[in-house]
């Protein structure tokens, strides 16, 4: 054990002065492409041996701590509460690490019995043999073990599946593909766990179904409401897709996340030349996908009716304050005043009930103003826009909002003129984001932030395929 022990120190000195020499000038940045490709998937074999080694040394103390007292464990009289805790000193990994580690010895040590003395084989034989030539490392094992975990089946079939995940993970497969990374003996576990215990989804997905659930929170300090829950698989691919309608680019291969204007006359004042600084985070883009997707449900008429009528986003505001763009408006069900933009923003796409209320609190009278556009002015500035009218944003016509660009509160009509198609986000943040929008005979003109365009000018929006070509005819 002394020998190995002092081949395991030479070997790390020499893999410290290797690694030092890749790290240094002149050392891989140096090198041809194949031979950097070389390099990594020789430490990427260096690595998986490696941990072989961390994984045998694991299962041994796993091993002789079973079969002493407390006291006489190797992780008591180094000073540790458990075997993570002995890992993670000894090798300086992560506390989830060192589980993984755990795990894996666990799976493919050797036991020795502890009346005969003989070596008893691992529970995956195997992967062991694998892990012992190099070919599958801490990440394979666990993506293998993981996959069996709970599973009901007998020993034979479990070592079957052990023996051709084995030959996978070496490149030796009925396929004769190259060997498998841990991701695809995940897949391929998965598929031979499900075919020898056909009745186990069951349990997991009663399981799954009775932890199914949704929850909302109090509004915090932040302004933000928690959300809270855990979706059933199909519940979560489908929000998924509906996310990925909403944010993916179109088809039509517009460069993501927008354009920016130089001054060249040889180039199409309309074509792209830079990406704009879209400053959403990916998880603040879900977040206003779902309320897209959340509004055009709403909007959709065939949801369930709440007291007779379409379910309603109800926000009231005085009128003073909405016309002098400064206030407060409060959201049902919430005590806490939100920001006025929030009204202005569902003002600007649902309908307005004026409600005069006495000095008393009487109510004296109602009056519903005619605000929204129509189906016909939808259809007519959907083929006039094409999509969210911010140039590099890619959500197309059917997910976005009709903003008043003239605040119907200051006397804008609603009028194919004075309407123009923005995004859930864009909406939101018209105000606020940089972006300007006026109407010159009719046509929509944008001037966005110094760092879309340089010259800070008022540009035509032309995203309709049909406005395009009729550029493109015009005489020059």
């Amino acid at each position: 054990m002394t020998n190995l022990a002092d081949a395991l120190t030479e070997l790390g000195d020499a893999l410290a002065k290797v690694s030092a020499a890749a790290l240094a000038d002149g050392g891989l940045r140096g090198c041809a492409d194949t031979d950097v490709l070389g390099a990594l998937a020789t430490a990427g074999r260096i690595r998986r041996s490696a941990e072989a080694v961390m994984v045998e040394a694991v299962a041994v103390i796993v091993d002789r701590d079973g079969g002493v007292g407390h006291a006489d464990r190797l992780t008591t009289r180094y000073g540790c509460r458990n075997m993570s805790e002995l890992v993670q000193r000894a090798t300086r990994v992560s506390g989830r690490t060192a589980s993984d580690l755990i795990a894996a010895a666990n799976a493919v040590q050797q036991s020795v019995a502890l009346s005969t003395g003989e070596v008893l084989p691992a529970e995956f034989p195997g992967m062991r043999a694998a892990l012992s030539a190099g070919q599958v490392g801490i990440d394979g094992i666990i993506a293998v073990t993981g996959a069996f975990r709970g599973c009901q089946t007998g020993r034979a079939d479990m070592l079957a599946a052990d023996t051709e995940l084995a030959a996978a993970a070496c490149g030796e497969g009925v396929d004769a593909a190259p060997p498998a990374s841990a991701d695809e003996l995940r897949a391929l576990a998965q598929v031979w766990a499900a075919y020898l215990d056909q009745d186990g989804a069951e349990p997991d997905d009663t399981r799954a179904l009775r932890r199914r659930g949704v929850s909302l929170g109090r509004r915090g300090d932040d302004g933000l409401v928690p959300f809270r829950g855990r979706l059933l698989p199909e519940l979560a691919a489908q929000l998924q897709l509906g996310f990925d309608s909403v944010l993916n680019p179109r088809a039509d291969g517009a460069p993501a996340p927008g354009p920016c204007f130089v001054e060249d006359p040889e180039r199409d004042p309309w074509e792209p030349v830079a990406s704009a600084a879209d400053q959403r985070s990916h998880a603040q883009k879900q977040h206003d996908a779902f309320a897209v997707l959340l509004t055009a449900a709403a909007a959709s008429g065939e949801l369930p009716t709440l007291g007779g009528a379409a379910p309603t986003l109800v926000v009231s505001v005085r009128q003073e304050d909405l016309a002098a763009g400064h206030g407060r408006a409060h959201l049902p069900g919430d005590d806490q005043p939100v920001p006025l933009p929030v009204a202005r923003h569902i003002a600007c796409t649902g309908a307005i009930e004026r409600v005069v209320l006495g000095e008393n609190g009487r109510i004296v009278s109602i009056t519903t103003l005619d605000r929204i556009f129509n189906h016909h002015q939808r259809k007519a500035i959907t083929l006039r826009d094409g999509g969210c009218l911010i140039p590099g944003c890619h959500v197309p016509p059917q997910w976005c909002e009709l903003h008043h660009v003239e605040e119907h509160s200051r006397g804008g009509p609603t009028h194919t003129d004075n309407g123009v198609l923005l995004c859930w986000f864009h909406h939101r943040t018209i105000d606020t984001g940089g972006w300007h929008i006026r109407m010159l005979d009719g046509i929509p003109y944008v001037k966005g932030p110094y760092w879309w365009d340089a010259q800070v000018k008022w540009r035509p929006a032309m995203k309709s395929p049909t406005r395009r070509r009729d550029l493109i005819a015009l005489p020059t």
